[in-house]
């Protein structure tokens, strides 16, 4: 009776070379196979910077390999240094893949619906190993992420990158910019608090503007998931988050990197002849390959800007987590995410069909077609004065618009309010919650008495009450509304409520109000009660 025998090579090489020599040869051709052509040796080689070997094996990958066919074997010289790209694409693809790995581990922990949602935060914060640290960075990254992206779209219109043969690669540039900007605004909503929600209520209401008014309604109810923002909503959110914005990017990223490629990256503007395009014609005396020089510096600037990122996140940028989404209470001052104030501006002039729907869809169209706009041949700076012009005055345009986005420009509110929501603000941590909690001490005091105050804490909160104080009574701003208090007055009571609790009520008076217990709505007083705990990242009213 035969007896089956499977055929392993290894152990015929384990028999014929030893253990560790065969070991070492199949490890070698693993990573030969997974890097498309270069064995252990090379990658050694690369690593310590040596010349290449003639025939050059670093070239193969390039070709046959399925992630370097997206980066070209040899760069020219005059690209290689910091300008005229910066890195800027570079940092944008880092963040874009850093934002995915710190976006899974988040995602093992969180729950897409408003029943769950702000205590999965809560327990990410505070349960899950490194979980803050995830949160923070992952934050900070989106953040750092639209900066560099907008950046990098500028330093292309400066330098007349987008001229032909590269329309299409701006395009698809213009398209990765907004999946960038909702990338970031989609994330909004996730954590499920105050500042989440009604900072993607003021987006999500924009679309309601749409004509006719049964297809705005109709867009608004997809988007919301309801008539108000609920459980289908945020799941919507979530799955564009996490799965079709992602899925856009990375086909469009993909798109981006072979159309660079192809026409290779840009010389600086006053390296070239006018009209001429010589990315792709580049001496061999004036070559430098990507491996080792350029992929050596890349390893050297992931290890570094990683550090930085995880450094910032420790010791100084931490993401803020308000208190519980209500959409019962509207937070006073809110505004949509910082690139979108322009947005927010615009719907402050006038229609919200013309200036909300309109006018950003001209200027995304004028975006687009910007290559087919400016079409005069010559890249050089000198040439350029009337669109560097018109690029500038967009920019300054935008400025203002986003100034007019903030609750600084025609927004008018109660002087007492403002007093106390610049030290308890609904829609980021503010004073009273960053301080020191074992400084409170229980009594009541006066924001005019604030240089006797026995802890530094309560003097700093004090001062900052009292200066608040001040501009309700005479300031440029309550002047031009007309709602300027008289002899306003602000006071802080702080009681030991329980352990690790303290309650804090705040009271301001004017015009000789009565100094009685306090009533809200009284004619002359405005009163806010909040719980401060000492364990916990939010306050709720009583």
């Amino acid at each position: 009776m035969a007896v089956f025998k499977p055929h392993l090579p290894i152990l015929e090489d384990i028999k014929t070379k030893g253990f560790l020599a065969a070991l070492l040869f199949k490890t070698n051709e693993a990573v030969e196979r997974l890097t498309a052509g270069l064995d252990i040796e090379d990658i050694r080689g690369v690593l310590r910077g040596d010349p290449a070997p003639r025939p050059n094996p670093r070239v193969k990958p390039h070709a046959d390999g399925f992630w370097f066919h997206m980066r070209p074997t040899y760069y020219h010289n005059l690209v290689t240094g910091l300008y005229p790209s910066f890195r800027l694409g570079w940092l944008s693809t880092y963040f874009f893949v850093f934002e995915i790995i710190t976006g899974l581990f988040l995602m093992i922990y969180y729950t897409p619906s408003p029943l769950v949602a702000y205590e999965n935060m809560l327990n990410i914060l505070s349960n899950v190993p490194f979980g803050r640290l995830m949160r923070d960075t992952h934050k900070l990254g989106a953040e750092l992420m639209v900066i560099v992206v907008l950046l990098h779209m500028a330093r292309t219109f400066l330098t007349g990158n987008y001229k032909k043969p590269r329309q299409f690669t701006w395009a698809t540039g213009v398209v990765l910019l907004f999946v960038t900007l909702l990338l970031s605004f989609s994330g909004y909503l996730l954590p499920w608090d105050q500042l989440s929600l009604w900072a993607v209520t003021i987006g999500a209401s924009m679309v309601e503007a749409m004509p006719p008014p049964a297809v705005g309604e109709l867009v608004n109810l997809v988007v919301r998931g309801g008539p108000q923002f609920n459980a289908g909503g945020l799941l919507r959110w979530y799955l564009a988050h996490v799965l079709l914005l992602p899925l856009v990017g990375i086909v469009f990223l993909g798109v981006h990197y072979y159309k660079v490629v192809i026409h290779g990256h840009s010389l600086p503007p006053e390296a070239e002849p006018v009209g001429e395009d010589t990315a792709k014609r580049v001496p061999t005396d004036q070559r430098t390959y990507f491996m080792p020089d350029v992929i050596t510096r890349e390893v050297l600037y992931v290890a570094l800007l990683t550090a930085v990122v995880v450094a910032w996140s420790i010791f100084s940028f931490h993401a803020p987590l308000e208190p519980h989404a209500d959409p019962l209470i509207t937070p006073l001052h809110t505004t949509a995410p910082w690139y979108f104030l322009f947005l927010q501006g615009m719907l402050k002039i006038g229609d919200k069909v013309v200036w909300g729907l309109i006018a950003p869809g001209i200027l995304t169209g004028l975006l687009i077609a910007l290559p087919y706009l400016e079409v005069g041949p010559s890249r050089r700076y000198g040439d350029r004065r009337v669109g560097l012009s018109v690029g500038l005055l967009a920019v300054a345009v935008m400025a203002i618009l986003s100034f007019m986005g903030t609750p600084h420009y025609l927004v008018s509110s109660s002087p007492d309010q403002e007093i106390v929501a610049e030290l308890l603000p609904q829609t980021q941590p503010g004073p009273l919650r960053e301080s020191d909690w074992n400084e409170m001490t229980a009594g009541t005091w006066r924001a005019a008495e604030w240089e006797a105050a026995p802890t530094a804490t309560l003097r700093n909160l004090l001062h900052l009450y009292q200066e608040e104080v001040e501009h309700a009574q005479d300031s440029t701003r309550c002047r031009r509304a007309g709602n300027c208090l008289t002899d306003p007055q602000g006071s802080m009571l702080i009681e030991d409520w329980q352990d690790d609790l303290k309650r804090i009520t705040f009271r301001v008076i004017w015009d000789g109000g009565p100094d009685q217990v306090c009533a809200v709505g009284s004619q002359n007083e405005f009163c806010q009660v909040v719980y401060f705990h000492k364990n916990a990242n939010y306050w709720q009213k009583p």
